[in-house]
């Protein structure tokens, strides 16, 4: 009787397998590797070589950046009050984003986990995904014609109530930025609400609880976690824009097209304003980790 070997290849894959399912840490280690190595060398690596340029300066004769370390850029930054003032509407602007796509996200996301058919749901979803398709500079572009004072689409139909369409500035940048940021809202929040049982709604109907307090007492805390992980992305994608505020914002200063402006002229300067939208967004989570929202997703 003759005994077949196994193929070498077969045999080593085998013990692989076997080796890394006895190391759940050592599998999860591999799978991440490659992402993490990408990770790092490609974002946080010009990441940080762009903020390490805040410490540099300009030879003013070759306007070459010359690497010699300098605080004078930081300086410059901090002791200008109109620095302080982008920096404080920039907040502004992208809270004002964020409230706006809560308020508009939650009923949508609603309607969609919990009132809408479930054979509906997919396709609910997918009408939200669509806008995300299209080109991030035709959908600015559409809404600088909307906006566009007297003749502005919002102009004529605010007309006949006596009312003027927002023109082109803050209330402007603040509704483009919520429409291209709204389904980042919506997404969360819809998972969040699809994994909640429908028999708490119930329950809390059965109790006596009208539907708005059903939602402030049950929906709206289990749900938190999701409208915080939304705000996140809404909240740090309106601070870092620096686009729709050059089409649609007139004259509206944000740090974003600040550091658009200044980086050809001065790098090192612009990576000195670009150093306050980064100390924001590390506070700005920081507090969200302290709520302790993200640790329940």
């Amino acid at each position: 009787m003759t005994t077949v070997a196994r193929p070498a290849s077969t045999s080593g894959g085998r013990r692989l397998s076997a080796a890394l399912f006895r190391r759940p840490r050592l599998r999860l280690a591999g799978l991440l590797a490659l992402p993490t190595t990408w990770l790092v060398l490609v974002y946080l690596s010009a990441l940080l070589a762009l903020l390490a340029t805040a410490f540099f300066s300009v030879d003013e004769f070759t306007n070459e950046v010359v690497r010699t370390f300098t605080l004078q850029n930081v300086e410059d930054v901090l002791s200008d009050p109109a620095y302080l003032q982008a920096t404080v509407r920039t907040i502004g602007i992208a809270a004002s984003v964020t409230v706006l796509c809560t308020l508009l996200g939650f009923p949508m996301a609603f309607f969609m986990a919990k009132v809408a058919q479930p054979r509906w749901r997919g396709l609910l979803v997918a009408l939200v995904v669509t806008p995300l398709w299209a080109s991030y500079l035709v959908k600015i572009y559409a809404w600088q014609a909307m906006v566009q004072p007297e003749t502005g689409v919002l102009a004529w139909l605010l007309a006949p109530i006596g009312l003027d369409g927002p023109g082109y500035g803050v209330a402007a940048t603040i509704l483009t930025l919520t429409y291209l940021w709204l389904p980042y809202m919506i997404l969360p929040v819809y998972a969040g609400l699809d994994r909640m049982p429908d028999s708490l709604l119930d329950a809390s109907g059965d109790l006596g609880a009208r539907p708005g307090r059903t939602v402030r007492s049950v929906v709206v805390p289990l749900v938190y976690p999701s409208i915080v992980a939304g705000s996140v992305f809404t909240f740090s994608l309106s601070l870092g824009d620096y686009i729709t505020v050059q089409i649609v914002g007139g004259r509206t200063q944000m740090l974003g097209n600040i550091v658009y402006q200044n980086y050809t002229s001065s790098l090192p300067f612009a990576a000195a304003i670009a150093l306050i939208p980064v100390v924001i967004m590390v506070i700005y989570l920081a507090l969200v980790r302290r709520t302790g929202a993200l640790d329940n997703l």
